[in-house]
């Protein structure tokens, strides 16, 4: 691999992209700690340290790894890049739905710049949303974090300020995560969130090592815990690249003087094809309880209830289930077995020992429902049982780096690993797959 990044550093394009990649990341990081004008710092950090262990906290917990830290220091770039991402994912859903979207994704280039313009416009309201809702949890009695303005609190204008910089900051994301895809090496929203990972590893590593035991069990606890996630890599490298491939025949044809097709392929279909969207998805509704309360304080039951969603065994029970399903429905979103059937028949192109049309669409589908069980399942415990862990613990290593983070990790490393491997197979050089 070392070899590799020698080889790519020599081909003066690759080596501008994987810079200008550096180079984005590395403003971006600085952004996360700087915090919103009217927001106490020291304050707030001290706050956040307390509101920790509680349950409005275990909520957020997946949200401040995505933000990289950010949202425990309300920093210019709190929201992160949840806005964007569920923006993008509501519209590959509605795809789906809306035959006009259906019609541009269809469209090339095109239609794909509209669909572009509408998910910035809808990244745009969700973080309004997701502002207001820090906001007022922030100055929930969860956290109590007073926000001042001119040493006046509670100051209406104070409040505008926080929202509207939030949402500069989300803008900001959106336009660095893009030029990262354009400019750089791999996808830019992916990477900001791999930098964001991987950012809270060493605080995480030093919070471990500080356990009430002493040094020496903390030692010997984060080792375990670093063995363990080296442990699972395999085993995530192993569903990430899963495929179950369909063996696809394609009739001769005779064109002219030519003879075209009698050509074996196949048909890959991947056992995790919805990736960690469905955690994303779990965890955004989850946390809906709790924005919601953040709303109306004085509805005890709703509070009550937010809470429990939060953190225990319930959300252990919930995450499960909405992880399951949402794998299951993102896997329907975006594959369908009867356009791929058609497809198919109108390529010349047919599954052998099975009829073209409806029972080629009815033998995928159901190929597809039997290989996404394993992988939803993996999904879902790979994302429950660290919290369950954590719970008896309370080691802030298993919390930050889950099942959940080394998922994304190793899943962006690869992506990332295959894209610039690519790069270096047009100028002729190793790559870092053998």
């Amino acid at each position: 691999m070392l070899k590799a990044l020698v080889n790519a550093f020599k081909v003066p394009e690759l080596r501008n992209k994987i810079l200008f990649t550096l180079a984005i990341i590395v403003l971006y990081r600085v952004g996360s700690f700087i915090p919103v004008p009217g927001v106490p710092f020291s304050a707030l950090v001290d706050e956040f340290q307390a509101a920790t262990g509680s349950a409005a906290w275990g909520s957020m917990a997946l949200l401040n790894l995505f933000s990289g830290g950010a949202l425990s220091y309300v920093s210019i770039f709190s929201l992160g890049i949840m806005p964007y991402i569920t923006a993008s994912i509501i519209m590959q859903l509605m795809q789906s739905v809306v035959p006009s979207l259906e019609r541009w994704a269809k469209e090339g280039e095109a239609g794909q710049r509209k669909i572009t313009q509408i998910t910035r416009y809808l990244t745009l309201g969700l973080a309004l949303v997701n502002a207001i809702g820090y906001l007022l949890l922030f100055q929930s009695s969860s956290f109590n974090i007073v926000l001042s303005s001119n040493g006046v609190p509670g100051v209406w204008f104070t409040d505008l300020v926080i929202i509207i910089t939030l949402l500069a900051g989300t803008t900001l994301i959106m336009w660095m995560g893009e030029l990262i895809t354009q400019r750089g090496v791999g996808n830019g929203m992916s990477l900001i969130i791999f930098a964001n990972v991987i950012s809270r590893f060493p605080a995480a590593i030093f919070s471990s090592f500080q356990l009430e035991g002493g040094t020496s069990y903390g030692i010997l606890i984060t080792g375990i815990i670093v063995l363990s996630m080296l442990a699972v890599i395999p085993g995530i490298v192993f569903i990430e690249r899963g495929q179950r491939r369909i063996p696809v025949q394609y009739a001769k044809r005779v064109v002219g003087r030519r003879v075209m097709g009698g050509t074996s392929t196949y048909l890959p279909l991947k056992v995790n094809t919805a990736g960690v969207i469905p955690i994303i998805f779990a965890s955004a509704l989850l946390y809906l309880p709790v924005q919601v309360a953040a709303f109306f304080p004085d509805v005890n039951w709703l509070t009550v209830f937010s809470n429990a969603m939060s953190s225990g065994w319930l959300n252990w029970i919930a995450s499960f289930i909405l992880i399951m399903f949402f794998a299951y429905f993102y896997t329907a979103m975006v594959f369908n077995p009867t356009d791929t059937a058609d497809m198919l028949r109108r390529q010349g192109g047919f599954v052998p020992g099975v009829r073209p049309g409806v029972a080629t669409a009815n033998y995928i589908h159901n190929i597809l429902t039997r290989i996404t069980l394993p992988g939803a399942f993996f999904l879902a415990l790979i994302a429950v049982f660290p919290s369950i862990i954590y719970s008896f613990t309370s080691n802030t290593l298993i919390q930050t780096f889950g099942g959940t983070s080394v998922l994304i990790m190793v899943g962006v490393a690869l992506d990332t690993m295959t894209k610039v491997e690519s790069q270096l197979k047009m100028h002729h050089y190793e790559g870092f797959f053998k």
